[in-house]
């Protein structure tokens, strides 16, 4: 039988999702050695999103085959038991067999935490992009909304496959909030795939329009020719949070 499940994590400790060589700590390994001593077997879990390291997830999707005699309610129990505290899962169904987590998905929802503050925020740290400068958000969102609808993203990043680089953004959008002393801006981005990095090259690089360092007009050139060497600031990871997958059937919110 397939499983589907939808997962929350802290990617602090972890090597990022995908299995790596040896012992590292990855998400996937961590899964598999959780579904191994539940059921005595050995499976392989598909993930929609191949998480960096250090970065997190509320709404990541997985699958795995299984061979399970109770309801999925008791195998979602018997997982979150065993799991590390910093991996659950948030629900668990059947799925049809050839469902593929990341193959079938339509969109995926990613937002990035930036805080700004006179001081470091030591309970933030795992949780956003610590600054100190504020950011001129409309000059921000003005350039943020170039990159709504198709165009070739190769300017922030990679194909995971060494494929094209075209992807198709159905939302980018900045928020800014006031907690305490410290100003949070959350940017929020919804597209049908990502390259590698491609949301924290983003990040960084309207970040930099924010801060004065780079200009709308560069901005446009540099992501027109999909010219990489012209943004240099990756943003960390740890501010980043895969937020939801959608599929066919789900109503993609814009």
């Amino acid at each position: 039988m397939r499983y589907r499940a939808t997962l929350s994590y802290d990617g602090a400790a972890y090597q990022g999702f995908q299995r790596q060589a040896g012992d590292t700590p990855t998400i996937q390994l961590a899964l598999e050695e959780a579904i191994a001593r539940i059921t005595q077997q050995r499976v392989t879990v598909i993930g929609a999103g191949r998480t960096d390291t250090g970065v997190h997830a509320s709404g990541q999707v997985i699958a795995f085959d299984v061979e399970w005699k109770h309801d999925p309610h008791a195998l979602l129990r018997a997982l979150n038991s065993v799991l590390p505290e910093n991996i659950a899962l948030q629900d668990i169904a059947e799925a049809e067999p050839d469902f593929h987590p990341r193959f079938r998905a339509i969109a995926r929802q990613y937002r990035y935490t930036v805080i700004i503050a006179a001081q470091r925020q030591p309970l933030l740290r795992h949780r956003s992009w610590q600054l100190r400068e504020a950011l001129a958000v409309e000059a921000i969102n003005a350039t943020a909304e170039m990159l709504i609808g198709t165009h070739d993203f190769g300017a922030f990043g990679k194909s995971p496959d060494g494929g094209h680089t075209i992807r198709t953004v159905e939302k980018t959008c900045w928020r800014v909030n006031t907690v305490g002393k410290s100003a949070v801006y959350e940017y929020e981005i919804i597209a049908n795939a990502f390259l590698q990095h491609m949301v924290r090259r983003i990040v960084g690089a309207l970040v930099d329009v924010g801060r004065g360092r780079l200009t709308y007009e560069q901005f446009e050139d540099g992501f027109r020719r999909a010219d990489p060497a012209v943004f240099k600031t990756l943003a960390p990871p740890q501010g980043l949070v895969l937020e939801a997958v959608f599929y066919p059937e789900d109503k993609l919110v814009k």
